[in-house]
């Protein structure tokens, strides 16, 4: 029997910029013309979004936002160098970058062997690091595991994809490339492999809006839906039960923030659906499961959770191990950096 270590945290790509450009997409989402002029003025905000905004555009705020995340990773890497985990299953989104237009999988795992990543070459901003633009990490795989573990699924009736070099995008997706990133963040070395698993949370939204977002007005057709949350929290137990059975150490992560201003139309895009966030995380805190096993795939595209689902096949995973609440986990609020971030980790399942 192997031992599992489960684990929650972030990937948001604007940690890897710096302090100047961290509340960039905000900027970004004032500007759009279709938003009512008063609600894109800092007077009219609340008072948390007020002070988090401040004197000069959230830049000071966020040197403690940055210190928060990195907190968080900071006891996720020791969390992990203790474990010692022979591969790393992350559950990531893929926000058109592998998967496009030709073939959009419901979920996949990537059984690609080790590659160099390039995470400059077309990112908009400097990177915190002042890593030239050609700068290449080295992501370690494990495709033998990948094959054995799609086996595995396929056999128990979870028609997974799987893939064994990159389509459009030569590498892996940002949701997984920063994970390791930013679990590396003062780049004293990233040992452990990496086995990708991308979930189709954007839906609706992946092809028209190229995994990322339209202006308010523009009419596109949208595309079929995600996976359903309770769908991703059976295939989160099916991974989690083969692992477990499996001759390795696996540390079994989820990388995704909470509700995204850009996806929330109810607010204007303008911060995202902290109500809705603080109910899953409470349910999350409190072991309530059922809660999550209640949430619908309209509900998540209301609240702008998207990526909530790779979190999703996580608490299927704590579910299937009878692991309870996690026994650690805090909730970064923001209204000004684009979503909330939350940091889990649940006792050893051995």
């Amino acid at each position: 029997m192997a031992e599992l270590l489960l684990m929650g945290m972030t990937h948001y790509p604007l940690l890897a910029t710096t302090d100047a450009e961290m509340a960039s997409l905000l900027r970004t989402m004032m500007k759009d013309p279709a938003i009512p002029a008063g609600l894109a003025d800092p007077v009219n905000w609340p008072l948390e979004m007020r002070n988090e905004w401040g004197a000069d555009e959230a830049r000071t705020s966020a040197a403690t936002h940055r210190e928060a995340l990195l907190a968080g990773f900071a006891a996720s890497r020791a969390a992990l160098e203790e474990f010692n985990p022979d591969v790393l299953l992350v559950w990531g989104d893929d926000q058109y970058e592998n998967f496009r237009e030709d073939i959009i999988p419901p979920y996949a795992l990537l059984a690609y062997d080790d590659l160099d990543a390039h995470p400059w070459e077309k990112f908009r901003w400097p990177n915190v690091w002042g890593e030239p633009k050609d700068q290449a990490h080295h992501v370690k795989g494990r495709p033998d595991i990948a094959r054995w573990l799609a086996e595995k699924l396929l056999d128990d009736g979870v028609d997974v994809a799987y893939a064994y070099k990159p389509l459009h995008h030569q590498g892996i997706a940002h949701a997984f490339l920063n994970t390791q990133l930013f679990l590396d963040y003062h780049r004293v070395g990233f040992p452990w492999p990496m086995v990708c698993m991308p979930i189709n949370c954007y839906g609706r939204r992946v092809i028209s809006a190229k995994g990322f977002f339209t202006p308010f007005g523009t009419t596109v057709e949208l595309d079929p839906p995600s996976p359903s949350p309770r769908r991703l929290m059976d295939v989160g137990g099916a991974v989690a039960r083969h692992l477990k059975q499996s001759p390795w150490r696996v540390a079994v992560i989820a990388s995704s923030s909470w509700s995204h201003a850009f996806l929330t139309d109810k607010t204007w895009r303008l911060v995202p659906d902290i109500a809705s966030d603080r109910a899953h995380y409470d349910a999350l805190a409190s072991g309530n499961y059922a809660y999550w096993e209640s949430t619908t795939t309209a509900a998540i595209e209301d609240a702008g959770q998207q990526e909530l689902l790779n979190w999703f096949a996580l608490v299927g995973a704590a579910r299937e191990l009878g692991l309870g609440a996690p026994v650690q986990h805090n909730f970064i609020e923001t209204h000004c950096f684009n979503s909330n971030k939350v940091f889990a980790r649940w006792a050893v399942a051995a």
